[in-house]
């Protein structure tokens, strides 16, 4: 139920993420909508990002982002300029929430996660280094782009796009644990038009 995002219209704003760029677009879709539910369009490559603030309790802010190409699945992070909160992109909700739950439980880290299990490195350093030997949490990290790419992914990095996902001072709009940010007017927008 935390991310849920009840149909207050037809239209949203989606995040372009472009690979290896900090700088996102900005596109306006038709939600595809199901018992008043704006959910993933995964054949348009509309996917549900979810930014859950590390420091307060607080309702997780949700929107939609085009660009990780993802099939099945989710992503995430605790390493998310410049708040460091929890990010996340997947295509259902319930994989969205594995992802985001093992970085609540490892107290930070990176992972990819869908039906067939997690796999991660925990980051118990302020939620955004290991205390690993460097050597093998490059070899984990190699792995963890691979399997974004089993799940879809085009992208050459996925997860150092996804930890700029929620920069709100790079145009043109991001998510941030407040909501949507349209960068340009420098304000919070609404996901529907």
């Amino acid at each position: 139920e935390d991310i849920i995002v009840k149909s207050a219209g037809s239209k949203i704003k989606v995040i372009v993420a472009r690979d290896g760029k900090l700088v996102t677009g900005a596109k306006t879709v038709e939600a595809k909508i199901e018992k008043d539910q704006v959910i993933t369009d995964v054949s348009q490559d509309v996917l549900k990002i979810v930014v859950v603030n590390r420091y307060i309790a607080k309702p997780s802010a949700v929107g939609f982002v085009r660009g990780f190409g993802l099939k099945l699945g989710a992503i995430a992070s605790s390493i998310a300029h410049d708040s460091h909160n929890i990010v996340c992109v997947g295509v259902n909700d319930e994989d969205i929430m594995k992802a985001i739950n093992y970085i609540i439980v490892k107290r930070g880290g990176i992972v990819a996660a869908s039906d067939k299990g997690c796999l991660g490195i925990p980051l118990p350093v302020a939620g955004i280094m290991s205390d690993g030997e460097g050597e093998k949490i490059a070899r984990y990290y190699g792995d963890l782009n691979n399997m974004a790419r089993k799940m879809g992914s085009a992208m050459k990095a996925p997860f150092m796009t996804l930890s700029f996902m929620s920069l709100l001072v790079i145009p043109e709009l991001k998510l941030g644990d407040m909501g949507l940010f349209d960068v340009n007017e420098f304000r919070l927008t609404d996901l529907f038009l």
